[in-house]
């Protein structure tokens, strides 16, 4: 009986040709010298040679044998736009003569690109906002144009037309600087030459609403009322009492569960803020607030919602209780702007309010300076009534 014998070392490492769909997971299966001769499209193959895959296409024009590289996976081509590259030159040889797909690809595909690579980068809100800036302002301003030409004075000019709303157009220029630094990484572009640079931005006027002491009045009284009454659920009015008394994000609130509650510490740990990992000093009243809430067996969340999760948003609650505060123009995020306003004002310093806000940025805090303002004149002016009546009184005779 004869015994076969295997070399691994040879038989493991034999370059494979087979015949197969081609997709992303099988070119990812790929080792070196393999080859995968498409389904779809006679004559369509991929092929990994050392680190990249290399799509191309083999047939016969005018009974000639003709070989075209496409292109390399990723740098831009998937096996989607492959195949179809694939299939025209089949109808029109002459297309593979045609600019490289870097100078045609078009924003449109391309920033699906971004998002399919960027987009698990990003926190899902912040791909939700990206995701709409480029649905409400850059698709319709550049979606067929090859990116390559996407000029600083056509951007400039979409961003002329979105004057209407400045704040808006600031963000879509600055998710657009970003996609091009990424077609420059992705060697879609030159490097360095983002045309998004030196665009000069609008001057934004971020709106800052304070709570006098009189309103902070009113909307504790309306929070009470809104209690007494059973106007919202316990959790949405504690939700709200916790943004006054933490100046935490709106989000941070609700999605805070227990075990990141230290109360002998007096601190929450929040895991993943918008900055980051957060420590949150707690005061006796945010204390007191998240003692008062009942914890249920099944639910990890502080602020519950339904079906064993948080509560996701606050906008009917707080329009309940800021109708019967009066105050209807108040914002939910005026209450984090109030919290810091009170804390200048009492004396704190903008470092310590930065790191208790939790801004990554010292710009970020310096827009609440002016508001320390009012601690330094009712000093100046405590101290020169001290010096005027030190200046009036009459001097001890000298002996």
């Amino acid at each position: 009986m004869s015994t076969r014998v295997f070399a691994p070392s040879v038989a493991t490492t034999m370059p494979q040709r087979r015949t197969a769909t081609v997709t992303v997971s099988s070119i990812n299966g790929l080792e070196p010298g393999d080859v995968i001769h498409d389904t779809l499209v006679k004559g369509f193959g991929a092929r990994r040679q050392k680190d990249a895959v290399s799509y191309f296409l083999k047939t016969r024009i005018n009974g000639k044998q003709r070989w075209y590289t496409i292109g390399r996976h990723g740098s831009p081509w998937t096996p989607d736009s492959a195949r179809k590259m694939a299939r025209q030159i089949l109808v029109d040889p002459a297309s593979a003569e045609k600019p490289a797909m870097e100078d045609v690809i078009t924003f449109a595909v391309a920033s699906e690109q971004f998002f399919a690579s960027h987009g698990p980068k990003l926190k899902s809100r912040t791909l939700e906002e990206y995701r709409r800036l480029e649905r409400l302002y850059l698709l319709p301003a550049f979606s067929r144009k090859p990116i390559r030409d996407i000029s600083r004075a056509s951007i400039s000019s979409a961003h002329a037309s979105w004057s209407a709303n400045p704040r808006a157009a600031n963000h879509a220029l600055s998710v657009l600087s970003k996609f091009m630094t990424w077609a420059e990484d992705q060697g879609y572009l030159p490097e360095d030459s983002n045309p998004c640079r030196r665009i000069q931005r609008y001057k934004e006027n971020k709106r800052e609403r304070f709570l006098t002491a009189d309103e902070l009045a009113r909307l504790g009284t309306a929070l009470d009322d809104a209690a007494a009454q059973n106007l919202a659920s316990p959790y949405a009015l504690a939700a709200l009492r916790l943004l006054i008394f933490t100046g935490a994000r709106l989000n941070e609130i609700l999605t805070l569960e227990w075990a990141h509650v230290d109360f002998e510490r007096s601190m929450m740990f929040l895991p993943d803020s918008k900055t980051g990992k957060k420590p949150l000093s707690l005061n006796d009243a945010a204390i007191e607030v998240l003692q008062g809430i009942p914890k249920l067996a099944h639910n990890p969340y502080v602020i519950v919602g339904r079906h064993g999760a948080h509560l996701v948003n606050l906008n009917k609650p707080w329009q309940i209780v800021r109708a019967l505060a009066e105050l209807d123009t108040l914002r939910i995020h005026d209450l984090r702007h109030t919290f810091a306003s009170v804390a200048i004002a009492t004396g704190g310093s903008l470092p310590i309010l930065g790191r208790q806000l939790g801004h990554s940025q010292p710009q970020t805090t310096q827009r609440y300076a002016h508001l320390a303002d009012d601690p330094v004149r009712k000093l100046t002016q405590a101290t020169g009534q001290v010096l005027a009546l030190a200046l009036k009184r009459k001097p001890v005779p000298r002996r």
